[in-house]
């Protein structure tokens, strides 16, 4: 049994979003910045509110319901009776070979609600499951139903035997990844080492059989995650040897029996300068090097996904945030290769967009990244869960002739798993500190208590955004001695810039700018990294006010992005628009043409799709006008099929 070191606000926040004690055998190196963990922020906020509560109360039970119906926990029953069995019991082996993570991620996300609001019936349910888990253990510690069910007759994906086919269709360290994530999140809310042990048990299996030493498996993950995961058990626990695995299976990927551009294993990852294949497993691996690199000080993998983040950003990139243009291999086009009524886009890419570009401002600390969080988090990601979170998208395409519709489950579940892990995260990405300086990222209305220079200080942060650019910061109590430098991030998007490196720009001529007060005077403060700074000693009822200028834009893409060509979208602030069939009755809004000198209007309506603002203007069906209303792209499809367009023609 591994003795665990209690985790780090500072260090093993930066990786695990969540908050305890500081270990006794870390090294020095780690992100330089460091978010402050989700547990000491408190969201009041009426946008944000809805989709913690729908999260808690709808997707996570009813991830939970789906593993049971769909034979989840089956598998893992099925595996503990064929173990103690004296023979082969001939179940067969069906579903995907990835199935056991669906209960993995939903136990994690539902340790993070536990985390916020304690519910002693969920922490038993949890604990009933993890006992089934436990019983499908094999005695050395690994743990794949696919296989331990019926070893005469695995999936076909599992291979004769073990690792076999791991660098293909396997996924069996692709289960151990969302396992550590999983049983870490449990672990850190209830403080049990059930789930826990279970992870380390299969992560030491690993360890003694996979690897560069004769008598191991040279494998590397077929698909990413297992590289993140590591590094998080390695800050769980302390052992080093953890993180030398993560970086193994990172410096051996390229250099194994597959060579493949679909699992980004074409080349050694410190040779990629782009982003290919599939994007799941791109961005989880993107974000593993980060991690290595962080913990181990190794700079050439930050060289290496800076190049990479570039290409993205500047080629790769839809305007909603999200990253897969093509279904086939649910991968990354060519550069500027961005279909829309086709795009892929699925909700784990972007959720792994989100993972990459936090782990990049807490490398370099620089706005631009939460500039494309932001985008992400607002409009590609949330799209791909239903407002009352109960139904889900796996692709999210930014065109639609009226075929697609949100489903309760899928046969491969990893997207509604996946939401069920990240949105009750969210409130862990609002702050940061980095010395005696405090990062606000994102605009929500909550409450937070951390520490800046080691002492503490607590915030209210109150604002209607996304839809009012005002947001109002109040310090409610201080300990602190000295200055504390408050710095607030500036979007993109109030700056004149939709996204770092110009792959969209506004072409409205419109200003954006922003006005910011201390205690109801005004400060001339100019905008670094993507931040203003205000640095003072702070003092109990100290009030800060930033007014973000907000109003509807037009936007235009790189004419070397064809399928936009001749065409414009709409955003305001950081919610980007789409037309949809239900607010336009009578023509199609896929054969609309806007009319760019038509001013756009808002009305905040607070009934119609869980409070929007709805824009209003004119566009052209042949030769006459009609009136045109556009909702926020992440709620389209919450009434029923039907068309929808968020890049429209124009004159």
């Amino acid at each position: 049994m591994k003795t665990l070191i209690p985790a780090t606000a500072a260090l093993m926040a930066a990786v695990l979003l969540s908050g305890c004690s500081k270990p006794k055998a870390l090294p020095e190196a780690g992100y330089p910045v460091n978010p402050v963990p989700f547990t000491h922020v408190k969201v009041t906020d009426s946008f944000w509110g809805q989709r913690l509560d729908a999260s808690r109360q709808v997707t996570i039970p009813l991830a939970f319901s789906k593993c049971e119906e769909t034979a989840r926990y089956d598998n893992f029953v099925k595996a503990a009776e064929q173990m103690h069995a004296d023979h082969n019991l001939g179940f067969e082996v069906g579903g995907f070979s990835f199935d056991d993570t669906d209960v993995y991620k939903t136990i994690e996300g539902a340790s993070y609600v536990l985390q916020t609001a304690p519910d002693p019936a969920l922490e038993a349910y949890i604990d009933s499951v993890l006992e089934i888990v436990a019983a499908a253990q094999e005695p050395d510690g690994y743990l794949y139903t696919a296989r331990t069910m019926n070893p005469e007759h695995p999936h076909p994906w599992a291979g004769e035997t073990r690792w076999s086919q791991e660098e293909v269709l396997s996924h069996e360290l692709y289960n151990l990844g969302h396992m550590v994530e999983g049983a870490v999140a449990h672990w850190q809310a209830t403080g049990k080492r059930t789930f826990l042990d279970i992870a380390i048990r299969y992560a030491d299996c690993v360890l003694r059989e996979v690897g560069p030493e004769d008598g191991q498996a040279c494998v590397v993950p077929g698909h990413q995650i297992a590289e993140m995961a590591l590094a998080k058990l390695y800050l769980a626990t302390g052992d080093r040897h953890y993180l030398d695995e993560a970086k193994f299976f990172l410096d051996y990927r390229g250099k194994t029996t597959i060579k493949d551009a679909y699992s980004q294993s074409h080349m050694p990852v410190l040779e990629q300068d782009e982003a290919v294949g599939h994007a799941v497993r791109a961005s989880y691996m993107y974000s593993g090097m980060a991690d290595v690199a962080a913990l181990t000080g190794d700079a050439s993998y930050v060289e290496a996904i800076d190049r990479i983040w570039e290409n993205i950003v500047t080629k790769k990139l839809y305007i909603t945030g999200g990253i897969g243009a093509t279904s086939q291999g649910e991968a990354f086009g060519a550069n500027y290769e961005l279909p829309n009524a086709t795009s892929y886009c699925e909700t784990c890419a972007a959720i792994g967009n989100v993972y990459i570009n936090h782990r990049m401002f807490l490398l370099h600390g620089q706005g631009k990244y939460y500039d494309v969080l932001e985008r992400t988090l607002y409009n590609g990601l949330i799209s791909g869960v239903s407002l009352d979170g109960g139904a889900f998208f796996y692709p999210n395409p930014l065109e639609s002739d009226g075929s697609h519709e949100r489903q309760p489950w899928f046969g491969c579940a990893c997207c509604p798993s996946n939401i069920s892990r990240f949105i009750p995260s969210v409130p862990g990405y609002v702050y940061a500190t980095k010395g005696n300086s405090l990062y606000v990222n994102l605009y929500m209305s909550n409450t937070v208590t951390t520490k800046v220079g080691g002492r503490d200080i607590s915030l209210s942060q109150k604002t209607y955004y996304p839809w009012s650019g005002q947001v109002i910061l109040t310090v409610d109590e201080t300990e602190l001695k000295g200055p504390m430098a408050l710095k607030l991030r500036i979007p993109g998007w109030a700056q004149g810039e939709v996204t770092p490196g110009g792959l969209y720009s506004f072409a409205d001529g419109l200003d954006g700018g922003f006005r910011l007060t201390v205690n109801g005077k005004d400060v001339d403060a100019a905008v670094e990294d993507g931040y203003v700074t205000v640095k003072r000693r702070w003092r109990k009822g100290d009030s800060v006010c930033l007014q973000l200028h907000m109003q509807p834009r037009l936007v235009v893409a790189d004419e070397r992005v064809e399928a936009d060509r001749g065409r414009m979208a709409v955003q305001k602030g950081p919610i980007v628009y789409c037309a949809e069939w239900a607010d336009n009755d009578g023509f199609s809004v896929r054969e609309a043409t806007l009319d760019p000198s038509t001013p756009i209007t808002t009305d905040h309506d607070p009934d119609k799709l869980g409070g929007i603002d709805e824009l209003s203007t004119a566009a052209r069906i042949g030769d006459g006008q009609v009136p045109l209303r556009l909702i926020p792209y992440y709620a389209w499809n919450n009434r029923g099929k039907g068309e929808m367009i968020v890049w429209m023609k124009c004159d």
